[in-house]
């Protein structure tokens, strides 16, 4: 079973203890904002066809 999330952070939204910020600069970052994340969401939904059981975790 499969549930697609409400609404993706973005990394400037996410909180890190103690105040630290990540640096938009970071290859990860630039990575991450370069996928196309919506089509990959739409085709690893289409792995779980079934309603019941364990929900899957996001593909991001």
């Amino acid at each position: 079973m499969y549930k697609t999330p409400s609404k993706q952070l973005s990394f400037e939204d996410f909180n890190q203890p103690l105040g630290l910020q990540m640096d938009p600069n970071n290859r990860w970052i630039k990575k991450a904002e370069f996928i196309p994340w919506n089509l990959v969401e739409k085709k690893y939904k289409k792995l779980f066809k079934g309603f019941k059981g364990q929900v899957a975790k996001p593909a991001r």
